[in-house]
């Protein structure tokens, strides 16, 4: 491919990680409030893709995961001072790749969503308490996402800082603080803990924004970074 051809190619890639995040929450949250029995402070995002209708989650988490993965690989291509480290990078593909599985493998039921289907006897119920093995390999795609997203911004802190980019530093490090703390309340609200009971997917939608929104922002300032490169 010749330096022309990339230099058309890395923005709009770069670019796909900008709009991911947000078009990410913006569908779910529409998803979400069109689903009867669906409270969007109680359920996960996840119990969006299981039962009737829930094909449109699933294409959002498939079509959001392809985005980031695109994006990883225009700010892998991009110039040294517009991408992120190249750990950070890989840890983006993979919050990518975690979110392709999530939509390709559907959670078991949280939180009481999806409720069980007309008929179900209480003896399929007791069955359904079992966990899937959809549900288990659900499960693992969230590690790169809710792990890999706090530890790329930390690293991305730590670079800035060598850097004296205090500012950035400063958001990538709370940004991490912020998703991983609203990672483990919403953790302990699904677990049961009386006191978080039915605040479960406040707590997720905090982390989930608190993550995205840095991927997002990340994203905007290695596209502004290859665009400034490419004036001078």
């Amino acid at each position: 491919m010749s330096t022309e051809s990339k230099a058309l190619v890395v923005p709009t890639e770069i670019a796909c990680g900008v709009v991911a995040g947000p078009l990410f929450v913006s569908s779910f949250t529409v998803i979400g409030a069109r689903r009867v029995g669906y409270d969007w402070r109680r359920h996960a995002v996840s119990s969006l893709a299981a039962g009737e209708g829930g094909w449109s989650q699933r294409a959002n988490f498939v079509l959001t995961g392809a985005l980031y993965c695109i994006a990883a690989h225009g700010l892998a291509r991009s110039p040294r001072r517009a991408g992120a480290p190249r750990v950070v990078r890989a840890l983006i593909f993979g919050v990518g790749v975690g979110l392709v599985g999530s939509g390709l493998f559907v959670t078991d039921p949280v939180a009481g969503f999806p409720p069980p289907s007309r008929g179900q006897d209480g003896a399929d119920r007791a069955v359904s308490l079992a966990p899937s093995r959809s549900g288990k390999l659900h499960n693992l795609c969230a590690i790169p996402i809710f792990a890999g997203i706090p530890v790329a911004a930390l690293i991305s802190a730590t670079s800035a800082a060598r850097s004296r980019e205090y500012r950035w530093a400063s958001y990538s490090a709370g940004s991490a603080l912020s998703m991983m703390s609203a990672f483990m309340l919403f953790g302990a609200a699904f677990g049961g803990k009386l006191r978080l009971a039915g605040r479960g997917g406040v707590f997720q939608r905090i982390s989930i924004t608190a993550g995205f929104g840095w991927l997002s922002a990340l994203s905007l300032r290695g596209l502004s970074a290859v665009l400034l490169s490419r004036r001078t």
